[in-house]
């Protein structure tokens, strides 16, 4: 139900080249399959993706790799015996996974080559702080997909019905029901508008009158504390705020590209 605050881009960096046998080093090969070479540098870039995953760098890990490529290429080959490097879906399909390559290549080159600087990170900062406003709530809700049964959690609540257990049987919120319907201390920014203009007019303790709609389903609110909102410290979220506006400006020259390409 909570919006993304901030969206990451994972950024990783190179690694040195392992230590290979004397044959496979001068070859520059991690593998030959049926005289078919698998380059090393396809097995540096799965490293470098699972340790951009968390995965912890060293032999182990390299050798299991090395045994995946090998046996996708063993794969790979049968399949080109059976043709089906020719089937229309098959072709397609590997169309569609080079274009999805350039782009996330051409996202990583304008990351990589245009830079914010500390003047717009602050405004955007400064931005956000009013955005987030001077107060948490915590708050707890039951989602539905109707506004009869709302109405219905409603009417039992105002006649001494227990939120929490009808939460855990009938909301839809699977990420809160097991909780109660209770949510994380969030500034009112964090949610979407109806649900956060409906918070902020409830009092400690209050229940929304009326479901509250949104794209997710009927909502039932209810408000249980609020306290002044603490905004962490501007180099503590630079990265962040750096990633947010460079995502912002990458959508622009998207728009823009578009914008310019003749499309019949």
């Amino acid at each position: 139900m909570r919006l993304t605050k901030f969206s990451q881009v994972m950024i990783v960096s190179f690694l040195s080249l392992v230590v290979l046998p004397a044959q496979a080093q001068s070859s520059g090969a991690v593998a030959k399959v049926n005289g078919v070479v698998i380059p090393q540098s396809r097995l540096d870039l799965m490293v470098k993706a699972g340790v951009a995953q968390g995965q912890q760098d060293g032999p182990e890990m390299r050798k299991a790799l090395r045994e995946n490529l090998i046996a996708e290429e063993i794969l790979a080959q049968e399949a080109i015996k059976k043709k089906l490097d020719k089937d229309p879906e098959v072709v397609t399909q590997l169309d569609l996974a080079r274009q999805a390559v350039l782009v996330r290549a051409f996202q990583a080159d304008y990351i990589k080559n245009n830079e914010v600087s500390d003047e717009t990170l602050r405004k955007e900062y400064e931005m956000l702080k009013v955005q987030m406003g001077d107060k948490e709530y915590k708050a707890r809700h039951i989602l539905v997909d109707s506004e009869s049964a709302a109405r219905d959690i409603i009417a039992s609540l105002k006649k001494g019905g227990n939120f929490a257990k009808i939460a855990a049987e009938k909301s839809i919120d699977d990420g809160s029901k097991e909780n109660g319907g209770e949510l994380n201390w969030s500034p009112p920014a964090a949610y979407v508008r109806p649900f956060s203009e409906a918070l902020v007019k409830l009092s400690k303790g209050g229940l929304t009158d009326q479901p509250v709609q949104t794209s997710f389903g009927w909502h039932v609110i209810q408000l249980m504390d609020t306290r002044p909102m603490e905004v962490p410290p501007f180099e503590e979220v630079k990265q962040n705020i750096q990633q947010r506006v460079l995502q912002r400006e990458f959508a622009t020259v998207v728009q823009d590209l578009r914008s310019k390409a003749k499309v019949e």
